[in-house]
């Protein structure tokens, strides 16, 4: 079995996120497409765009139901809108590949997922992304997306190496057909096997956090404190991740600097408000003061 290598200071210094030099533009810091939202959670990907923008992303399209985009745009006036058609449910409708092709076709790092309600329009959306992405995007697969992608192996096969899931104990049993219990008691196993088989960056959420690569080796985060067990604290995590990747982070650190970000955010944000109670739209302010400058 490989080692697990701790995921601490000491592997942060050694696989820095990039660093952006002079001439730099908004496109060259990295293009991040958000796609995802339902009437049920309309805000999600505020979250999840927000921690793009704040990990250093240049630009930011968020793509969502119609009645959530003026709102989103309202609450987020540095990115673009995609406002998407909408079904009865509230949720994405099944003819919104026609309005994604052209932003999955030149952003260089897509999230899908976040605030998606429906399991099978999860899916369907998540299909979308894999089969219009430009062949050299990276991917974010987060939330209710992640089950789904049992059924979407040979568009996986294209992103091999270059797509991220991050489950929770939960959407790692709805992609494997494990139980989520199954999975806590052997996070690791699992950790490694889905990444060797799909060919893709684990993400495996839990009080402490594992980040799995399809060559087997693994990283472990002791976590950033209870207070990151709140609502959005996902969606965060994964935009966190999308606009590392967005940059040229290289698929593995995006990752791990991703964990680091959120979970560090996380310490910090407790010390100044207390342990328990602070909102995950607190976390993405705290990003800016960790990353190299």
């Amino acid at each position: 079995m490989t080692e697990v290598t701790p995921l601490d200071s000491k592997w942060i210094a050694a696989n820095p996120a990039p660093v952006h030099g002079s001439g730099t533009t908004k496109n060259s810091r990295g293009r991040v497409l958000a796609i995802g939202g339902a009437a049920r959670v309309p805000g999600a990907l505020r979250l999840t765009g927000e921690a793009a923008l704040r990990a250093g992303a240049g630009k930011l399209q968020i793509a969502t139901i119609a009645s959530a985009a003026l709102p989103i745009g309202i609450l987020v006036p540095e990115a673009g809108i995609i406002a998407l058609p909408e079904d009865e449910a509230g949720e994405i409708a099944a003819d919104c590949a026609a309005m994604l092709a052209k932003p999955l076709g030149s952003c260089d790092a897509a999230v899908v997922g976040p605030g998606i309600s429906d399991n099978d329009v999860a899916e369907r959306v998540a299909r979308c992304v894999l089969t219009r992405a430009a062949d050299d995007a990276a991917i974010v697969v987060d939330a209710a997306a992640i089950g789904g992608l049992a059924r979407c192996r040979a568009e996986i096969a294209r992103f091999a190496g270059r797509l991220v899931i991050t489950p929770h104990h939960g959407e790692m049993a709805a992609l494997t057909g494990e139980s989520a219990e199954a999975i806590g008691d052997d996070p690791e196993r699992f950790a490694r096997e889905v990444a060797s088989a799909y060919g893709i960056i684990v993400v495996l959420k839990a009080d402490d956090t594992l980040v799995a690569t399809p060559d087997g080796a693994m990283l472990h985060y002791l976590g950033g404190g209870i207070g990151l067990a709140t609502g959005g604290s996902g969606d965060v995590l994964a935009g966190a991740i999308a606009g590392l990747l967005s940059r040229g982070a290289a698929p593995v650190v995006a990752a791990g600097w991703g964990v680091w970000l959120h979970g560090h955010g996380g310490r910090r944000v407790a010390a100044a408000r207390g342990p328990i109670g602070f909102l995950a739209r607190e976390l993405p302010d705290e990003f800016p003061r960790l990353l190299p400058q």
